[in-house]
């Protein structure tokens, strides 16, 4: 059982423990983590979903991420989630940007991770990914571009991207 801290929409702690797969009670959150990969040489890691996942199986995403667990704050949960789902276990990490999400009441912290990690050394999750590719600054922004991105995903990253010139359109 997956246990995490509710929260006020303000992220502060609401004194509630919430239950994955249970229904979150009005007026409390929960938060998530969501980590955009780039390596030392510009390139951008994407993780394909496994076909098993309820939403957006098979899909690539530019993203490796999940719940904050109880306790835990969100830059842990975001070096623990890279870790599990994709073995990468260094990097500088810089959030990029919070928003909540109010149709899973969620709140997400999303991080940009630099890393000099091998990168034919990627794990892969059982349940979560089953393939992963590496692609060059300019295939990246042809992906977040076009419809093969997940929009929820691209959307929490925004501001990254657009600062970074990348969005031709959202």
């Amino acid at each position: 059982m997956e246990i995490w801290d509710g929260l006020k929409k303000d992220g502060s702690l609401a004194g509630a423990d919430l239950v994955r797969g249970e229904i979150i009670p009005d007026g409390l959150y929960h938060l998530v983590c969501d980590i955009l990969v780039r390596h030392t040489d510009g390139d951008y890691l994407l993780m394909q979903r496994d076909f098993s996942k309820e939403i957006y199986g098979g899909y690539y995403e530019a993203t490796a991420g999940g719940s904050v667990l109880k306790g835990e704050d969100s830059l842990t949960c975001a070096k623990r989630e890279l870790y599990e789902e994709t073995g990468i276990d260094e990097g500088l990490f810089e959030e990029l940007d919070r928003c909540i999400c109010e149709h899973d009441k969620s709140i997400y912290h999303t991080y940009l991770c630099v890393t000099s990690h091998d990168k034919s050394k990627i794990t892969l999750q059982k349940g979560e990914t089953i393939a992963y590719k590496w692609v060059s600054e300019q295939e990246f922004i042809s992906f977040i571009n076009s419809q093969e991105a997940i929009e929820p995903k691209i959307r929490r990253y925004k501001s990254y991207f657009e600062k970074m010139g990348y969005l031709r359109k959202l």
